[in-house]
């Protein structure tokens, strides 16, 4: 291989090389661009809507590919060696070529471009192949062609070394003089440097890592049906990792998964209605900002990504407690709670939620037996005959089988389904005759009778029913009461209360006060039923009800979880243990408790598929629809436990692939996940990988890091900064005593600063307290720069407005999982008191978004907490050496 004086005929070549690939790689994209235009959808003789879907969806991800393709033609090439013949691979983002020699990064063989030079490769043939040269670009395409600017290349013998420009290398300038020849000459000599270059943040974007290394890559290519938490600090690719895994996984074709993902893939489509496997994922997010942020990574990766793919756990926790599980209230009247921030769980619930999960899980199953026994045994004494018969044999099987999982009683019970059908079906009629006559009694003594029942009933819409009893038949008259005309609602709201009349004089319960049916059943008097028929309907009521509770149990164990947690919070026993005593009311909860239900919920659905699958037609059915092939989730730490295991529990029970990254030191919520124990708890049979290699931050920012951490009491995490990356910068700056005019000059001296520096003003955050802070700071910010043409934007609730080398102001609690050239702390001493208990993480997670300048304010002084970390900072970047 070359060396000495020989490197630069060697790049040289290389350049020429490379630019004409470049060039032909992108003619052939746009070639095969035309031709999947030309293709149509309708190639089906019998037309299949799911068959045509997936066609269209694997259509519309090839011409994204081949889109990128004609835009980025290659970000790799790898020459390796086999058997003593050389050969060179071109190797793209997401999609490769026919031709020899151009291969997708996704492919086995694109793993060569994360490997080392010097490693042993297997081929899928068996071969070794040992890697001599690996070359990464950074291709754009200009008036001149096509160019990357900076290219890396290391050889056995060479480098790395970063080339600045191949277009620069390649081309042979037009000399005319002495001065040309000169300058053409130093342009040659400095256009290739030893070591790799620091790529600067420009805009507003999640890093662009086109090759992964070596550790990346390995875990982007783990199994489909994997589960992995990525465990690193900032900067090290966890993000990016998740990302270019979903895009390897997304891709069906056959060079890319194995045999056995497309198998999985397949068998799992036959699930209807279950969604195509291109668009059957989530990726979770915490904020509204990072999900904006994210989209663009995506597209930037060949993904198509709707804001059904990404969303914050706030979005779909209420999608899945209000239309699939009816947990929240709707105008329709279904749902129990209304979701609200209400201080109704104690602080050592929100900080330690198993435990109280856990304690729901066990009441809620013994108290549905306790219903389905008490039923049994309603059944065994009442009066009517066929009740007892049928209370006998159920009580039976429910002694048989009390300590086995629901799904096991439900199988034993589905024996006495038809008969438990045919005793209500025959009960209900004769009730509903007896009911029925005695509304028409009314009826022929008095027409407007009705009528006047409307009248009256319209003014008690606000009022409260007593849902708690409520079953099935009743529930539906409940719809039809809002739903339906006057009249029709009229009708049923008198056969409710007759219900609840017939029920309570056989029960010797009274139908609950101020309630609506309450108030309607006291205007009807004794217009109803007469005391011998109430009698004998209220004994016949209490028997369907009763034997109602083994119709359906699947059901009914699945919908009522809500119903049992509003008791379980009622109870004394759970009372003392979780819940505040005062500041909400019965139907107010906290989004925490919304988790639990759905956690709860999503586990009984889970045993059910288990042990019954999902014939069609069944209950069960439905919700296959609320099930993805990959879960993903992006800063998990800051979810709970109890969110990520109702996040790993929409995965696919087939596939199970779920994905996360996270860093427990960058927590920025009360009720987040705390340590590994949390993880494999939320995630069954889940592996956690830790990566250590950071690619973000200067040597001197690192250190910082490392010492808030240490500082805080925390352990620092192993990291490593990448081998051969000029990672040399700046020391953070400190202004203490800053008046707001003080701080505006000294921002604006500090921002004059780094645009001296630097080609173009690069990406540039300013970190205030609060949402009240945003406007005014930028305000008056974007006034004191003005005359040097530098623009600041406020972005309140975390928007990401403004164009790429704005200065942008954000509400501190907006920028997990961002990052940026320069980043100021404003009045840092004020974000201590304000956020006393979690303040060393958001100095942290702060401090870690900077790349290379780092710049804190103090209203007084620096707080306590960060008195031990003063040597790291100087009062201007003039006095770091860079």
């Amino acid at each position: 291989m070359n060396s000495g004086s020989n490197i630069r005929p060697y790049i040289e070549a290389l350049a020429r090389d490379a630019l004409r690939r470049f060039d032909d790689i992108a003619t052939k994209a746009s070639s095969a661009l035309r031709g999947l235009t030309s293709r149509g959808t309708d190639v089906f003789v019998y037309p299949n809507p799911l068959a045509q879907e997936r066609l269209r969806n694997q259509r519309d991800a090839e011409r994204r590919a081949y889109e990128q393709l004609k835009k980025e033609p290659a970000i790799a090439r790898v020459v390796f060696d086999k058997n003593g013949i050389q050969s060179t691979w071109y190797i793209c983002r997401s999609i490769g070529l026919p031709s020899a020699g151009v291969t997708s990064y996704r492919s086995p063989i694109g793993r060569m471009a994360s490997l080392e030079v010097g490693s042993d490769f297997t081929l899928d043939n068996g071969d070794i192949a040992v890697i001599l040269e690996q070359t990464r670009f950074r291709t754009s395409q200009g008036p001149r062609g096509w160019d990357s600017a900076p290219t890396v290349v290391t050889t056995d013998q060479i480098g790395p070394i970063t080339v600045k420009s191949l277009r620069e290398l390649a081309d042979e300038p037009e000399i005319t003089n002495i001065t040309d020849e000169i300058l053409a000459a130093e342009r040659k000599r400095i256009g290739i440097v030893d070591g790799i270059r620091r790529h600067v943040i420009e805009r507003m974007a999640l890093r662009d890592q086109p090759v992964l290394d070596e550790y990346q890559d390995e875990i982007f290519r783990m199994a489909l049906d994997s589960r992995l938490f990525i465990l690193g600090p900032p900067g090290t690719g966890k993000t990016t990792t998740l990302i270019r895994r979903l895009g390897q996984k997304l891709d069906t074709h056959e060079s890319i998964l194995s045999p056995e993902e497309r198998n999985l893939i397949d068998e799992v489509g036959k699930d209807a209605p279950y969604p195509d496997h291109g668009t059957s994922w989530i990726m979770f997010t915490p904020t509204k900002l990072l999900k904006e942020y994210l989209q663009e990574a995506f597209a930037q990766e060949g993904i198509a990504s709707s804001n059904e793919n990404i969303k914050t756990w706030d979005d779909h926790r209420r999608h899945l407690a209000r239309y699939e599980f009816s947990i929240l209230r709707r105008s329709d009247g279904k749902g129990v709670f209304v979701l609200k921030d209400v201080p109704s769980l104690r602080s050592n619930t929100i900080q330690n939620p198993r435990p109280w999960f856990t304690d729901f899980q066990e009441w809620q199953h013994s108290h549905f037996l306790t219903e389905l026994s008490e039923a049994a045994r309603l059944l065994e004494s009442s009066e009517i005959r066929s009740c007892r018969r049928l209370g006998g044999r159920l009580a039976s099987i429910l002694a048989r089988t009390h300590k086995n999982t629901v799904s096991t009683l439900f199988e034993a019970l589905a024996q006495e389904n038809q008969n438990v059908q045919g005793l209500v079906s025959d009960m209900k009629k004769e009730s509903d005759a007896k009911i029925d006559a005695a509304l028409n009694l009314q009826l022929r003594r008095d027409r407007g009778f009705l009528q006047a029942l409307a009248d009256h009933v319209k003014h008690l819409d606000a009022l409260e029913e007593d849902d708690e009893g409520a079953e099935e038949e009743e529930e539906d008259d409940a719809v039809s009461i809002r739903r339906g005309t006057p009249l029709t609602a009229a009708r049923d709201s008198y056969r409710r209360a007759v219900r609840a009349q017939a029920r309570a004089a056989a029960s010797g319960r009274a139908v609950k006060k101020h309630s609506r049916t309450r108030k309607v059943a006291e205007w009807i008097g004794d217009r109803g039923l007469a005391e011998t028929d109430r009698n004998q309907v209220g004994q016949s009521l209490v028997g369907q009800t009763a034997a109602r509770r083994f119709l359906n149990p699947v059901r009914r164990y699945i919908d009522r979880m809500a119903q049992r947690y509003r008791t379980y919070r009622q109870s004394s026993h759970s009372k003392k243990k979780w819940y505040n005593n005062d500041g909400y009311g019965a139907r107010d909860t906290h989004p925490l408790e919304v988790d639990v239900v759905l956690l709860a919920t999503l586990r009984a659905l889970e045993e059910m598929y288990e042990k019954t699958g999902t014939p069609a037609g069944s209950y069960l059915e439905p919700f296959l629809g609320i099930y993805r092939n990959q879960i993903i989730v992006d800063e998990a730490t800051d979810f709970s436990p109890i969110q990520l295991a109702c996040m790993e529990a929409l995965a696919h029970r087939r596939i199970r692939s779920f994905f996360a990254c996270g860093d427990f030191n960058q927590r920025l919520t009360t009720w987040g996940t705390r340590c590994a124990d949390d993880l494999k708890w939320a995630c069954r049979g889940l592996d956690i990988e830790h990566i250590k290699v950071t690619y973000r931050q200067t040597k001197q920012l690192s250190a910082l890091t490392r010492d808030i951490l240490q500082a805080a009491g925390e352990q620092a995490p192993l990291i490593r900064l990448p081998t051969h990356v000029e990672t040399d910068g700046f020391a953070p700056v400190l202004l203490e005593n800053a008046t707001i005019d003080a701080t505006v000059n000294w921002l604006v001296d500090r921002i004059r600063e780094i645009d001296s520096l630097v080609e173009r003003l690069p990406s540039t955050a300013i970190l205030v307290n609060s949402e009240e802070d945003v406007q005014p700071l930028a305000s008056v910010l974007h006034a004191a720069v003005t005359e040097y043409n530098v623009n600041v934007v406020p972005c309140p609730l975390g928007q990401a407005v403004g164009q790429d080398n704005d200065v942008r102001v954000f509400n501190v609690d907006h920028i997990k999982g961002l990052e940026f050239e320069a980043v100021f702390f404003i009045a840092i001493d004020r974000l201590a008191a304000n956020k006393a208990s979690l303040f060393e993480k958001y100095l942290y997670v702060g401090a870690s978004r900077a790349a290379t300048y780092l710049g804190i304010t103090c209203e007084r002084t620096l707080p306590r907490a960060m008195v031990p970390l003063r040597s790291h900072f100087k009062a201007d970047w003039s006095e770091s050496s860079a």
